[in-house]
């Protein structure tokens, strides 16, 4: 990845952008302008941006409880045009680091058993499968439920 990638908290100012790679990224079940507003003021929720000069590249969305120490990956994105550069798994690790700045031992996600790519990665970086979903996705589409320790030994 490039230097000149960083990852950020996102803003009112990227809901635009994120809509839009929003659109691009999945073809269904895809965040409204309302929820993303909803999640960029909540403070059960961060959402990340990954930016450079030329403006929005990717995003991570994460979910919080009260009383739960599991946090949840709701949503990871990168922008056709920044792929291969290694920017999933930064958006990732700054995803892990969100909720360990928050106090949570783990991160669970789900992801379409059909997206190779994504599996890989996860487990490439030691999320491990621990259940299913079907009928998960809005088009009917199976989920893989995965869980990584994130803690103080991650």
């Amino acid at each position: 990845m490039t230097a000149a990638i960083r990852i950020r908290r996102a803003t009112l100012a990227d809901l635009d952008a994120l809509l839009a790679l929003e659109r691009r990224a999945f073809t269904t079940d895809h965040l409204s302008r309302r929820q993303y507003h909803k999640h960029l003021h909540s403070p059960t929720a961060a959402v990340l941006a990954a930016v450079d000069a030329s403006g929005l590249l990717g995003k991570a969305v994460i979910f919080f409880r009260g009383n739960s120490s599991i946090a949840r990956l709701y949503s990871i994105a990168v922008a056709d045009a920044a792929r291969g550069r290694g920017l999933g798994e930064t958006l990732l690790k700054a995803a892990e680091h969100a909720a360990r700045k928050r106090g949570c031992v783990s991160l669970r996600l789900e992801v379409r058993q059909d997206n190779a790519g994504a599996i890989r990665l996860y487990e490439r970086l030691g999320f491990r499968r621990f259940a299913a979903r079907a009928g998960y996705y809005e088009d009917g589409a199976d989920a893989w439920r995965y869980e990584k320790t994130i803690g103080d030994s991650a």
